[in-house]
């Protein structure tokens, strides 16, 4: 199975990443020509509005290890992945991000993991260097939410930094949705599993990409692709709500009915305002969420489109 013919291939999303593509491409073929295996570079490009894309480029004209695939416009980084994992070749595959961050040095590891037989190897990141005490309090935050709403357990601390047999990828494209938390997916999906830690080092050069808006709606498609629990949630607001309503309906009434501050009609108009108008908002709001996600999927457009391919092994466009 492992003979020196087998192919590793690393997907590596970019956005706006210039300054850092150079570096990592230095390291990571350092530590993969160490190895009996051939193996491709995918760069899959999300979108960069700086000098990436042609980077890429250079890069792929250089050396005929390097694929370059350039998205259309921004997807987002699970898109991103997704797109190289459709595109990747290699008998195992290890997706990483390209600022330095996912220590190129863990590559031998990873596949001496896939090596003694497990299908998937994930990285847990157990520190990051540099990282604030917020940006790790709402990670921390996000697993444990993740982990307590849904029936799917994903690894606190996980992150896209792995390793994946070429049976698991064959499973992971049959998988369609459109709003993607991979890190789920790859928890859900099965298959012989093990674990790495490692501690993160600081980036390279530039800065993080991931907004806190973007943490937002990455945990809200966590949440909302492997829960129903925000739905039940809506009829627990509803109790708290009603018996809120009992308690302030009890305090109008006394307004009302022992002193002379009460103005005529206010007092059914305000219980019944805050009684049926929180209701209705916490509901609406959770059911239109999960709505706007069906109303995406059933779309069934494109998950991405790329507006250029360079490397070796061009090949036709795929959603």
């Amino acid at each position: 199975m492992f003979a020196n013919n087998c192919l590793i291939s690393i997907v590596v999303p970019v956005y706006n990443e210039q300054d850092n593509i150079d570096m990592f491409y230095q390291e990571v073929v350092k530590y993969m020509e160490q190895l009996a295996y051939c193996f491709e570079l995918i760069f899959v490009d999300d979108g960069s509005s700086d000098a990436t894309p042609f980077i890429v480029e250079r890069l792929a004209v250089a050396d005929k290890r390097v694929r370059g695939l350039i998205m259309a416009r921004n997807f987002g980084h699970q898109i991103a992945l997704t797109c190289g994992l459709y595109h990747a070749k290699g008998n195992a595959v290890i997706t990483m991000d390209g600022d330095m961050q996912h220590p190129p040095e863990m590559l031998p590891l990873l596949i001496s993991k896939w090596e003694e037989g497990f299908q998937v190897v994930q990285t847990v990141r157990i520190n990051t260097e540099g990282a604030s005490w917020f940006k790790s309090f709402t990670s921390n935050m996000f697993y444990k939410l993740m982990n307590a709403m849904s029936n799917v357990q994903v690894t606190e601390g996980g992150s896209d930094f792995r390793l994946l047999d070429k049976q698991v990828v064959a499973s992971f494209r049959r998988f369609r949705e459109r709003a993607r938390f991979i890190r789920g997916m790859i928890s859900a999906i099965g298959y012989r599993q093990t674990k790495i830690e490692f501690v993160a080092p600081r980036r390279f050069a530039g800065k993080s990409k991931f907004s806190l808006k973007k943490m937002l709606h990455f945990a809200l498609d966590g949440i909302t692709a492997y829960s129903k629990t925000p739905l039940r949630f809506a009829f627990y607001i509803g109790i708290i709500m009603g018996f809120s309503s009992i308690v302030l309906t009890l305090h109008v009434l006394y307004i009302k009915l022992f002193t002379v501050e009460a103005v005529p009609g206010w007092a059914t108009i305000t219980a019944s305002i805050l009684l049926l108008g929180g209701l209705q908002l916490a509901g609406i709001g959770i059911i239109g969420e999960y709505i706007g996600r069906i109303f995406e999927e059933v779309k069934q457009r494109p998950l991405y489109w790329l507006r250029a391919e360079f490397g070796q092994h061009k090949e036709r466009n795929k959603e």
